[in-house]
């Protein structure tokens, strides 16, 4: 009777391990994907916030509505349509798979090109979206992120005001990115530039660089007048 017990006892335990298993590997499969979904529609949201569409319900519409192609560039500046999956990690795609995507857009008749940039603040990584006009020139939205900036400080750099000072703005002056970021009260190239945050200096500096590395990656596109 002992032997029997303890074979149906250990029969049992190993059919619950391999049903608990079973279960916890679908959860957490299902978790990942639903994950992954919103990570997507966020990104969606934000490339969107860069052409000044904000606060949508429905990410997956408006994207489809506005942004008419998820294009990568290539070495001469040409753009190819992207044939894989919507990425949503551009760092990682630039430095790893040598993919720079440039997101091509209609908004009220009229074409524009949403960039993404990423960088590092005072804290941790910063990103977003830089759009342009069909110039391939004058900025007509950046949306503007951070992991871990100090509230009140660096942490502007996501709020309204800071953003809207980039509103037609100049990307290129001779051929070189010169849209930046400066010390608050030192802007000497007003078409290019935008005041720092008071109190986010090395956040401010941060968003510079990311600015000029990103959009330097793009020049080939930005200043290839054929391709539009």
């Amino acid at each position: 009777m002992n032997t029997n017990s303890n074979s149906y006892t250990i029969i049992y335990a190993s059919v619950m391990v391999v049903i608990v298993a079973f279960l916890l590997a679908f959860v957490s499969s299902s978790l990942r994907t639903i994950q992954n979904k919103n990570v997507e529609l966020d990104t969606k949201k934000q490339i969107l916030a860069a052409l000044n569409i904000k606060n949508v319900k429905d990410a997956e519409a408006e994207y489809n509505k506005y942004v008419k192609g998820d294009m990568l560039m290539n070495v001469d500046g040409t753009l190819t349509e992207n044939t894989g999956a919507f990425a949503t990690g551009y760092e990682k795609e630039a430095k790893e798979h040598q993919r720079l995507h440039v997101f091509v857009a209609e908004v009220n008749g009229e074409k524009k090109y949403v960039f993404p940039v990423y960088g590092a603040g005072l804290w941790g990584a910063i990103w977003g979206y830089v759009a342009l006009n069909s110039d391939k020139d004058t900025v007509y939205g950046v949306y503007f992120s951070h992991a871990s900036e100090t509230p009140g400080l660096g942490a502007e750099i996501a709020g309204q005001h800071f953003q809207d000072e980039f509103l037609g703005k100049k990307t290129l002056e001779n051929g070189e990115i010169a849209l930046g970021v400066v010390k608050n009260g030192k802007v000497e190239k007003p078409d290019y530039q935008v005041d720092g945050i008071s109190g986010g200096t090395i956040t401010s500096v941060g968003v510079d660089a990311m600015l000029k590395a990103c959009l330097n990656s793009y020049k080939s596109f930005l200043t290839n007048n054929d391709e539009e």
